[in-house]
C-alpha cells in the first residue's frame, strides 16, 4: 500500500465513526470513575458490649458477730472504784463470771457481817423472850450491847478516817489546780509580753520604712530616683505596716485565747472544791448516821436487856417483827454485796481493758467484752452497687495493711436498710471522701474467724461475688 491509499485510508468515513465512538466510551468512563470516587463511604461502627461485673469490692471493718458491749459497774453512780481486776486481755469469760471487785466490796461485806449479827440478835432475843428470864440470856444481852458499843466506836473510827482521806484528797486537788491557774495565767503572760515585744519591734520597722518612703517619694518627684525606685520602698512600707497589723492581731488573739484558758483553769477549781467540799460533807453525813445507828442499837439492846424478865405476847410478837427486820437487812446488804462484784452479763471475749485496778470506772466502763467465737467484715459498699447484693452470696476478706497473710471467706448475711456516710477512709488521693455507703455485712466461716479473732475494728478489703 502506498502513501496516498495509506492517506485515502485515514479519511474514510468508517474509520472517523470508529474514533468518535470510542472518545465517546473513555470520556464516559473517567466521568463514571469521578463519579464513583465522590460517594459517601459507609463505615462500620462496632458497639462495646456492656461489661459484665462479677464482684463488688468496698472497704470496711472487722468485728465480732455479736454486739461489742462495754461492763459497767452496777454502782456507777456512786463513783465506783475498781480494788481489784479478775480478767485479763484477751480471756474467754463465761455468763457470770467475775470481772471485777469495787472498793466498796469490804465495806459492804462488814455490812452482810453486822447484818447476820443483827439477825443473830434478834433471834436470841426471840427466844429470850419466849423462854422468860435467864440470868444467863441476861449475860448475853449485856454481852450483846457491849458488842455493839465496841462496833460502834469501830465503825466510827473508821468512817473518821474516811473523812479525814477525803479531806486530804481535796486539800491535794485544790493545791493542784491554784497551782494549775497560776502556771496559765504565768504563760499567757510571758505570750502576751513576748508579742508586744514582736509588735514593737515591726512598729519600728513600719516607722522606718515610712521614712524611707517619703524620702524616696520626695526623690522621686525632684527626679533623683526611679518610679520603680519609689514603688519598691512604698511595698516595704505596706509590708512593714502588714506585719503590724498582724502581730497586732496575734496579740488580741493571745490575750482572748489566754482568758479563755484562765477562766476554764479557775472554773475547774471551783469545781474541785465544790466536789470536794460535797464529799466532805457526805461522808460527815454518812459518820453521824452511823453514830446514830449504833446508838440506836445500843438503846434497843438495853431496852430489851430492861424488859427481858417480862414475858408478854406483845413481847414475842415484836422480837419476831425483829427478827423478820433482820431478815430483810441481811437480804439487802447481801444484794448490796453483791452489786460490789461486777460480773459478766453474757459470754465473750475480752476486748479491751478501760479501768484497772485502783482506776474510777469511766464513761467507757470496765471491760468491752465481744463474741469473737464468729467474726463480720462489715462493708461499705457504694449506693450505686447495691442492687447487686444479696444476702447468702460469697465474699473474700484480705488486710490493707498485711495484718493477716491468708484471704478471709465467707457469706453476705446482712444488707443495710441506711445509706450512711463513709466511714473508712480510701487512702487513694483520687477516691470520693463524701460517698454515700450501706453497710454490708459478712460472716466468716469458722477457720477464717479463728484467725482473726483478735483483730476487732482492723481495716479490711471485701470482694463480693455477685454472681454466686
Amino acid at each position: 500500500m502506498n502513501d496516498l491509499d495509506r492517506k485515502t485510508k485515514w479519511r474514510s468515513p468508517r474509520w472517523a465513526i470508529m474514533l468518535g465512538v470510542s472518545g465517546i466510551l473513555i470520556a464516559g468512563g473517567g466521568l463514571a470513575y469521578q463519579q464513583w470516587l465522590s460517594l459517601p463511604v459507609k463505615q462500620s461502627i462496632a458497639v462495646a458490649a456492656k461489661p459484665v461485673v462479677e464482684q463488688v469490692s468496698a472497704l470496711g471493718r472487722l468485728e465480732p458477730e455479736g454486739t461489742t458491749i462495754h461492763v459497767f459497774a452496777p454502782t456507777a453512780m456512786e463513783g465506783a472504784r475498781v480494788e481489784s481486776l479478775k480478767v485479763s486481755h484477751g480471756q474467754s469469760l463465761r455468763q457470770g463470771e467475775i470481772v471485777a471487785v469495787l472498793d466498796t466490796y469490804a465495806r459492804r461485806q462488814s455490812a452482810v457481817r453486822s447484818a447476820q449479827e443483827e439477825l443473830e440478835v434478834a433471834r436470841s432475843k426471840l427466844v429470850q423472850v419466849e423462854a422468860g428470864a435467864k440470868q444467863g440470856e441476861i449475860r448475853a444481852q449485856q454481852a450483846t450491847i457491849a458488842r455493839f458499843q465496841a462496833e460502834r466506836d469501830t465503825q466510827t473510827a473508821a468512817q473518821q478516817a474516811t473523812v479525814a482521806r477525803v479531806v486530804a484528797e481535796t486539800t491535794t486537788q485544790t493545791a493542784s489546780q491554784q497551782a494549775t491557774v497560776a502556771r496559765v495565767i504565768a504563760e499567757t503572760a510571758t505570750q502576751i509580753d513576748a508579742q508586744k515585744a514582736a509588735i514593737a519591734e515591726s512598729q519600728a520597722e513600719l516607722d522606718n520604712a515610712q521614712l524611707e518612703y517619703k524620702r524616696y517619694e520626695t526623690l522621686y518627684q525632684q527626679g533623683v530616683v526611679t518610679e520603680s525606685i519609689r514603688d519598691s520602698k512604698r511595698l516595704n512600707a505596706q509590708t512593714a505596716q502588714q506585719k503590724v497589723n498582724q502581730a497586732q492581731a496575734n496579740l488580741n488573739r493571745i490575750t482572748a485565747s489566754g482568758k479563755q484558758q484562765i477562766n476554764e483553769a479557775k472554773a475547774n477549781l471551783q469545781r474541785i472544791q465544790t466536789s470536794g467540799q460535797q464529799q466532805i460533807n457526805e461522808a460527815k453525813a454518812n459518820l453521824r448516821k452511823i453514830e446514830i445507828s449504833m446508838q440506836q442499837q445500843v438503846k434497843e439492846s438495853q431496852f430489851t436487856l430492861n424488859k427481858i424478865a417480862e414475858v408478854r405476847p406483845v413481847d414475842i410478837r415484836v422480837a419476831r417483827s425483829q427478827v423478820a427486820q433482820a431478815q430483810a437487812n441481811v437480804a439487802q446488804a447481801q444484794a448490796n454485796l453483791d452489786a460490789a462484784t461486777v460480773r459478766s452479763p453474757q459470754a465473750g471475749k475480752v476486748l479491751k481493758i478501760h479501768t484497772r485496778a485502783g482506776e474510777r470506772v469511766g464513761n467507757d466502763g470496765i471491760i468491752s467484752l465481744g463474741q469473737t467465737d464468729r467474726m463480720v467484715a462489715v462493708a461499705e459498699v457504694y449506693e450505686l452497687d447495691l442492687g447487686r447484693i444479696r444476702s447468702g452470696q460469697n465474699a473474700t476478706v484480705t488486710s490493707k495493711n498485711n495484718a493477716f497473710p491468708d484471704v478471709l471467706r465467707g457469706k453476705v448475711v446482712e444488707v443495710g436498710l441506711e445509706i450512711n456516710k463513709q466511714d473508712v477512709l480510701n487512702t487513694d488521693p483520687a477516691a470520693k471522701f463524701d460517698a454515700r455507703v450501706v453497710e454490708v455485712k459478712v460472716l466468716l466461716d469458722e477457720a477464717s474467724s479463728r484467725r482473726v479473732a483478735g483483730l476487732t475494728n482492723l481495716s479490711i478489703q471485701v470482694a463480693i461475688d455477685v454472681k454466686s
